[in-house]
């Protein structure tokens, strides 16, 4: 079963058919191995295999109640893509008292639900900071498995912002010493992302799983003594250090006081809804003036290629995890982002200008570089 297919049965059954994620955790081999893979085959199966599966009647019933209601939407938009993604994408502003495993949950990013030749056929257009982005995001999952997504995406957007600003540096669009030149970071902790120091801060008060209903899963963690417990790296922050050296300037001189003396961030939201606008799909050959597309389409077209994408790299991290050391596998990632970037000008006039990458050339990636 395809980690993409697994991604995306884990947040039928957590999200949209409300089943507690230890239960949801433990029953998706049971669905594998009745062919129930995804809402689609699970909306057609009789009530009883259901019940056999999850052995109680209400949740067998809420299970299948919720797939049907998701398969009749997806017939009605001819959309591909499960309705959480869509919820997840549109949601509301999480309310101020939300849990950390609230906010977790409203950060999931999407997975591909087609097969390796659709996935090996992809092309998408974006430039090369989302790309940096996407393949932090995927690349930490391996390195750092201990880091929520929350931490995954702050940590991404540093690394993506300073190498923008480091390409930026060269081509003479930025002067002077960035930040961590200047000495900004000092003081702050490292840790190594695609090769790149990145600044952080340890969010010690913030526990991921809080919130979460199935506390089963949270007693089955705890079978660790408390010195390991201690010795975990906590969840962290990317630190903001152009920021902060922004923020105190303004302090300096008087331009911007205020009583909020917070450490500057790389906020998920911002990372994540840079994803979510970032790959797009090329123009069809032969089609001179295409036809407009709506907003929803467009914003549709764009989560598929987001999905697609973030699956063909997973994939590669997946073939090389069982091989390769974290920090190999984190330096290697780098030249794996090297290799298949988009191909566009160096010069002034091609910075962030937009070209193709081809998910044939990232899953290739698996053989070796």
């Amino acid at each position: 079963m395809a980690s993409a297919q697994i991604q995306t049965l884990l947040r039928f059954l957590a999200q949209d058919a409300k089943v507690p994620l230890a239960m949801a955790m433990g029953k998706t081999l049971e669905l594998q191995k009745a062919n129930l893979l995804t809402t689609e085959q699970i909306g057609k199966a009789n009530l009883e295999v259901l019940e056999d599966i999850f052995k109680d009647k209400k949740t067998a019933k809420q299970v299948l109640n919720s797939a049907k209601r998701i398969s009749k939407k997806r017939g009605a938009s001819d959309d591909s893509k499960s309705s959480s993604q869509k919820r997840n994408k549109t949601s509301k502003p999480l309310k101020k008292d939300a849990t950390p495993f609230e906010i977790e949950s409203s950060l999931g990013l999407p997975g591909a639900s087609v097969n390796g030749d659709e996935l090996n056929g992809t092309v998408i257009i974006t430039n090369r900071a989302p790309l940096v982005l996407a393949f932090a995001v995927c690349v930490l999952k391996y390195t750092m498995p201990g880091q929520p997504l929350s931490s995954r995406l702050s940590l991404a957007q540093a690394v993506a912002s300073a190498n923008s600003r480091t390409k930026a540096a060269s081509l003479g669009i930025e002067e002077g010493n960035s930040a961590e030149q200047e000495g900004w970071g000092e003081g702050h902790p490292v840790v190594k992302v695609l090769g790149r120091d990145i600044r952080v801060l340890k969010r010690w008060d913030y526990d991921p799983n809080e919130g979460n209903p199935s506390n089963e899963a949270k007693k089955e963690g705890q079978s660790e003594s408390l010195q390991d417990e201690q010795s975990r790296m906590p969840p962290l922050w990317g630190v903001d250090l152009e920021s902060l050296r922004g923020k105190e300037s303004n302090h300096s001189t008087g331009q911007h006081k205020t009583a909020d003396n917070t450490l500057p961030i790389f906020r998920p939201e911002s990372a994540r809804s840079y994803l979510y606008r970032a790959f797009s799909k090329p123009v069809e050959e032969g089609k001179t003036t295409p036809k407009r597309k709506s907003v929803t389409t467009i914003e549709d077209e764009k989560e598929e290629c987001l999905g697609r994408l973030l699956s063909a790299i997973d994939t590669v991290c997946q073939s090389w995890v069982p091989k390769l050391e974290q920090a190999e596998l984190d330096r290697r990632a780098w030249s794996w982002y090297i290799r298949v970037r988009p191909d566009v000008q160096s010069g002034v006039q091609g910075w962030g200008e937009k070209g193709q990458v081809k998910l044939s050339d990232i899953l290739a990636l698996q053989r070796g570089i």
